[in-house]
């Protein structure tokens, strides 16, 4: 009789296919060690104003009470500039992973940005050593985020804009890479550049510390894209082999594997999720604005899994009051074509020790200002 496999030795035969070539080491796990899952493994912190988004525009000073209240709240600093020393100091160059895939309607905010800038500068961080990236220059440009960065602060970006193969090393780190039994549509199946992501020097070579400004959505291979996703496919190439067809998806096997890179790992630090505004459909972009509903909470975490999950179930609450099935057993249809996503990826990161999974064992610390 064939031998039964568990879940767990299933994922681990997997992963074991894959390569990971990198000089940096895994973090430890300690409670003060800073990197995925963080020194507050399993807490996520919800923070609610009712008066965040006024007549579909963010209102600044409702985010200013939001991130502050939500930044002490899971440091347990006295004060909003001790909580953002407990991550950052004068010297670091700090990374800010926006998400500008949702354009028009639902993209990282100016006026979350700015606050992660104020808190950033009060831990004595300088501007110049800010920086936003998304990984195509044209559509940083296209999302408008270079009309309202702050002054002083950097913007940068891997490649200029998407190509079928998303084979282009122009700002690529050749010698830090996963390789994946994965290739795309066009792709050479022999050749190891093509089964492989590599990740941007931007991470490798110009900062040491990374925020992730995620948003709230859906996304129709993966499930949604919360923080884990913004980091699997906003930090290396060849994504799209990820996600080839509408029946051809390895989203729950691709995104858990690009995340436990150790450069990822060691140099990601803080999740800010921009719930003001959530799509719990149609994801990832929104040409229309149909799905959209102002949710008026900001997410904080240092465990990108737990929040995740966290932000899995809002998404399958609000699918389950507009009469729509859970994203795990939802069909295709005109505005989500893929057969089947793959929301596990928050499961198996937890198996790779990205942070917790169980939603049983999350702190969710609930806020409600204003």
């Amino acid at each position: 009789m064939a031998a039964e496999f568990s879940r767990r030795e299933l994922i681990e035969a997997v992963f074991a296919s894959a390569a990971i070539r990198s000089s940096g080491q895994a973090p430890s796990t300690t409670k003060s060690q800073l990197g995925i899952p963080g020194p507050f493994r399993g807490k996520v912190v919800a923070v609610e104003h009712p008066g965040s988004i006024i007549g579909g525009k963010y209102q600044q000073q409702a985010v200013r009470e939001m991130m502050r209240r939500g930044m002490m709240e899971l440091t347990g600093a006295p004060s909003w500039e001790e909580a953002w020393r407990f991550f950052f100091e004068p010297g670091d160059v700090v990374g800010i992973k926006v998400n500008p895939v949702g354009q028009p309607y639902i993209i990282s905010a100016p006026e979350v940005f700015r606050e992660i800038v104020a808190g950033l500068e009060a831990a004595g961080v300088k501007r110049k050593d800010i920086v936003a990236f998304d990984r195509y220059r044209r559509q940083f440009l296209s999302g408008g985020f270079d009309k309202w960065l702050p002054e002083g602060v950097r913007w940068s970006w891997a490649t200029d804009d998407y190509d079928p193969l998303q084979l282009d090393m122009h700002g690529y780190d050749p010698d830090h890479y996963i390789e994946l039994p994965l290739v795309g549509r066009g792709a050479n199946p022999n050749d190891p550049h093509h089964r492989r992501s590599y990740l941007v020097r931007f991470l490798t070579k110009e900062v040491n510390k990374l925020i992730t400004l995620g948003v709230l959505k859906h996304h129709q291979s993966a499930g949604f894209t919360i923080a884990l996703k913004n980091l699997s496919h906003g930090l290396v190439n060849n994504v799209a082999r990820s996600h080839v067809s509408s029946s051809n998806n390895a989203c729950g096997i691709f995104i858990p594997a690009v995340v436990d890179h150790p450069i990822i790992r060691q140099k990601v630090v803080l999740h800010v999720i921009d719930g003001i505004l959530g799509a719990y459909h149609g994801g990832p972009g929104s040409k229309t604005g149909k799905y959209l509903w102002e949710h008026k909470t900001l997410y904080f975490a240092t465990d990108p899994v737990a929040v995740d999950r966290v932000g899995w179930t809002v998404l399958d609450q609000k699918r389950e009051q507009m009469g729509m099935q859970p994203i795990a057993l939802a069909p295709a249809d005109e505005d989500s074509v893929f057969v089947r996503m793959q929301p596990e990826f928050v499961e198996i990161a937890g198996m790779l020790g990205l942070g917790e999974s169980d939603e049983k064992k999350i702190d969710l610390r609930k806020i409600r200002l204003g």
